[in-house]
């Protein structure tokens, strides 16, 4: 009898070993979470001029993925309480796919993210100008990965002037993005080896389209962008035109068309808006504000092009990106185009190529 005590003991401490490293792997597992949100709360706590918070983090070790719910961010000096960023659930997590590559990268998914630009509280002044790094730095470095994979589901872009009477509201619902190969794990021969795409509706019901291919290996990131904004209801924006122009619409649709493309720090491009079947003047106008806008009706009238009821122009934007800036003439010489020598077409007119941007930037280099 006296011989089977030691026996027990022995493997009752066989046993106290691994049990104990398991209940440690359970707790830091318990609490492995609170540490991460912890630290995500530290990093938005140390971004200058901003504050910010996420209300949990979630994880799943067995797809090497963790998700923060409800993260948001806002100006120190903001005086309302809406959000610069929103961003009620971020998944992060590792991108199987390419680790058959011999690649370690991770992809993102955002459901409803949302980015309100509030004008008053963006507004910066010389002592509120950050010494360190800003806020997107801040939180690429919240993901431990490069970033090959990028979704956006249901997100929404705005503009907000509280100030203005009434208040402009401006905005992009509905925004479905994707981008892909952003580290260019696949077709690493292509100069553009990324593409990205999106859809979404603006305010006034406009349809928006993006189509794109890009570089973002590089310091300044070689691409090629083609966007447009199609038929979106002009009388929407009448908080806006009535704020900075002192006019309205009663009646007309909106488009804007642009293409532009980077090829080493060089960008050649354009912007074309138009305006189609558009009417100012409004039965309750006042005298001055039907005055004013019969004034503008009347150059209207003679710079449209009076066969499809259109007034456009088209803005060339061309330089090095450090000075670009719109080139003025041409833009007065296309309005003058559009009237009396050939209607733009409400299309992106796809004349912007990479290859051209990639010229302009070789000839820049041999005047340098």
């Amino acid at each position: 009898m006296s011989k089977s005590k030691p026996k027990k003991r022995y493997k009752k401490k066989r046993y106290l070993l691994p049990i104990t490293i398991i209940v440690i792997l359970i707790a830091f597992r318990l609490y492995l979470p609170t540490l991460i949100k912890n630290y995500v709360n530290k990093v938005l706590a140390d971004i200058p001029g901003y504050y910010g918070q996420v209300e949990d983090i979630d994880l799943s070790l067995i797809r090497g993925a963790y998700t923060i719910e409800g993260l948001y961010l806002n100006k120190k000096t903001a005086e309302t309480e809406i959000p610069f960023l929103n961003f009620p659930e971020t998944d992060i997590s590792i991108e199987w796919s390419s680790l058959l590559k011999g690649k370690i990268v991770s992809e993102i998914e955002m459901q409803s993210p949302e980015v309100i630009y509030v004008f008053e509280d963006q507004e910066k002044t010389a002592d509120e100008e950050p010494d360190k790094e800003d806020w997107t730095k801040a939180l690429t470095d919240l993901v431990p990965l490069d970033v090959n994979h990028f979704e956006v589901y249901n997100g929404k872009l705005g503009f907000v002037q509280l100030q203005a009477e009434p208040n402009i509201d401006l905005y992009i619902n509905n925004l479905r993005l994707s981008a892909q190969n952003l580290r260019n794990v696949r077709q690493t021969e292509r100069t553009l080896p990324s593409p990205v795409t999106a859809t979404g509706t603006s305010i006034g019901n406009g349809k928006l389209k993006l189509d794109a291919r890009i570089n973002l290996i590089k310091e300044i990131p070689d691409m090629n962008v083609s966007l447009s904004l199609e038929n979106a209801s002009v009388t929407a924006l009448n908080d806006f035109t009535n704020y900075y122009a002192g006019l309205d619409f009663e009646e007309g649709t909106l488009g804007i068309f642009t293409e532009f493309a980077i090829a080493d720090g060089y960008l050649k491009g354009y912007v074309k808006p138009l305006l189609k079947d558009t009417k100012l003047i409004g039965k309750d106008d006042g005298f001055l504000k039907t005055l004013w806008e019969g004034f503008v009706g009347v150059f209207k009238f003679i710079l449209k092009n009076q066969g499809t009821d259109t007034l456009a122009t088209k803005a060339p934007i061309e330089g090095d990106l450090n000075s670009t800036k719109t080139k003025i003439w041409p833009t007065v010489f296309n309005i003058f185009k559009n009237a009396w020598i050939s209607a733009f077409q409400g299309q992106v007119d796809e004349d912007i190529e990479f290859k051209d941007a990639f010229q302009e930037a070789k000839e820049e280099k041999k005047k340098d």
